[in-house]
Parts: structure tokens; C-alpha cells; sequence
């Protein structure tokens, strides 16, 4: 039986902590190549844009479900609004303008989602697993293999 964990970690100045964290769980929860790296890129812009922008204090938490492998990247400030995602999703920004993290975000993940818990930030990045992730090795009986 598969039993499923959490990683959860301080947002620190250490971002390469954070992306090699969160590289072994999602390696783990089945992603890889480009959409590993993907995640990896997103998360450390989230968690970039927490140090400059959400009170230089948050957390990460990985958890997956049947087909879904999501990550939060938490603030303490709550500053960042619905309207910055929708303008970071909808227009390009230049190389050097301010909303390049999200604009990224949103083009690496399969979904992105925001609310408030108690005065923070939660900016929740999900990606969908790859069907191999969600089977199970066969244990004989018929001859396909079973979908946990």
C-alpha cells in the first residue's frame, strides 16, 4: 500500500534547499523531464516573490491526491491580489518587468489558484500526474493492470 506524505518547509534564502525539496517529492510523486522542471521553476518564482513581496516570510507544502500533484507557497502579507494573476496570465510581460515570475507561473503549471487563509497569501501551483502514477503493479488475475 502506497501511503502518501507531505513536504513542508520554511521559505528561506536558501531557494536551492527549496527547489531540491521540492525536485525529490515531485520525482517522487511521479513527474519528470520538462514538467519536473517546470514545477521546479515555478515554485522558486512563487517562493522568490514571497521573500521580496509577502513579508520575507512563508512556507511550501507539497501534497498530491489520485492524479494531482499541488504545491502552496505561503505569505504572511496577503498583498498579492486575484487582479495581479489575471494580468500577469493575460499580458506578456517585458524581460524586465515586475509580474515575469507570475507570468511564468502561469505558463508552467497546469493550474494556478490564489486565496487568503487567515491574512496571508496562499498561491496554490498544480500539475497534473502522469497516468504511469497512478498504477499499480500487477498482482496477477486478469491481465490489465489495476488503477489505484
Amino acid at each position: 500500500m502506497h501511503v502518501p506524505f507531505h513536504l513542508r518547509c520554511t521559505i528561506t534564502n536558501n531557494l536551492a534547499l527549496t527547489r531540491d525539496l521540492v525536485r525529490v517529492y515531485a520525482r517522487h510523486a511521479g513527474l519528470s523531464g520538462t514538467r519536473l522542471d517546470h514545477l521546479v521553476l515555478a515554485v522558486n518564482e512563487a517562493a522568490a516573490n514571497v521573500l521580496e513581496h509577502g513579508g520575507a516570510r512563508g512556507t511550501v507544502t507539497a501534497y498530491t491526491d489520485a492524479a494531482v500533484l499541488t504545491v502552496e507557497v505561503c505569505d504572511t502579507a496577503g498583498r498579492l491580489r486575484p487582479e495581479h494573476l489575471a494580468d500577469a496570465r493575460l499580458t506578456r510581460p517585458s524581460a524586465s518587468a515586475r509580474q515575469l515570475g507570475l507570468w511564468l507561473i502561469h505558463h508552467l503549471c497546469d493550474e494556478v489558484g490564489l486565496d487568503h487563509p487567515q491574512g496571508g497569501s496562499r498561491l496554490r501551483l498544480s500539475m497534473r500526474l502522469p497516468l504511469a502514477a497512478h498504477l499499480r503493479p500487477w498482482e496477477g488475475g486478469d491481465s490489465s493492470p489495476a488503477v489505484s
